[in-house]
């Protein structure tokens, strides 16, 4: 039976280059630096929650590793520490939460947090249209890439909700960091799923054209052409 979680004012986070957590996603973490240690320790003592945060690189040098003002809380669902004192954990993102404060710095950076609720925006039809037509853009992109249909693709497919088959879609699929930290930003399900059209129908453009441009000669011999 799940247990239901109260969401705390202020927590600890941890701030990463290159990556973008989302609510409902699993994110694999090592934890090896002290500071993080020391985090996990505390956090496993308690509610077992944590933020993960982007590094916002716009702002690197007006502060000490600066984060995204939005990101995602997520609690710990295992984890196994190993004899060096590191440890192999699983978070699973569970809300979007705002910054509102940087509280403190050590041992580990805390914050505090207000909780974002996501709003569907366009009707519910809308929003349903919109995600079978995202879902049928990455299938496509999957068959133009050359994939075989991964359990990932049907995990994806088999979810009716839109709101957090965007989020898992962006979580897995989108390569750019910024792109995901748009539409980590965007609450409104209708715009985040019209976001993810865009991008996946740009995608299927992209490779359809590589494609044409390349004819039937193999990836190695485009220069042939």
């Amino acid at each position: 039976m799940e247990v239901e979680i109260t969401i705390p004012h202020e927590v600890a986070v941890m701030t990463l280059p290159n990556l973008t957590f989302f609510p409902q996603a699993l994110l694999p973490l090592h934890i090896f630096e002290p500071r993080y240690r020391k985090m996990l320790s505390d956090a496993l003592g308690t509610h077992r929650l944590f933020a993960v945060a982007g590094l916002n690189s716009a702002k690197a040098g007006d502060a000490f590793e600066p984060p995204y003002r939005i990101a995602t809380l997520g609690v710990v669902r295992a984890c196994q520490g190993q004899d060096d004192g590191t440890s192999n954990l699983l978070l699973q993102g569970l809300t979007r939460v705002e910054f509102t404060e940087i509280l403190g710095e050590e041992p580990y950076r805390r914050v505090r947090i207000r909780a974002l609720a996501s709003e569907r925006g366009g009707s519910e039809e809308d929003n349903t249209k919109l995600r079978a037509q995202v879902s049928r853009l990455l299938s496509m992109r999957q068959r133009l890439r050359g994939e075989d249909a991964g359990n990932l693709q049907k995990f994806l497919r088999s979810i009716d909700d839109p709101d957090t088959f965007a989020d898992l879609a962006a979580f897995n699929l989108c390569e750019s960091s910024r792109l995901k930290q748009r539409i980590l930003e965007t609450l409104d399900v209708n715009k985040r799923l019209g976001l993810l059209k865009r991008w996946a129908k740009t995608e299927v453009e992209t490779l359809r054209l590589t494609k044409t441009l390349q004819g039937r000669l193999p990836d190695d011999h485009v220069s042939d052409n």
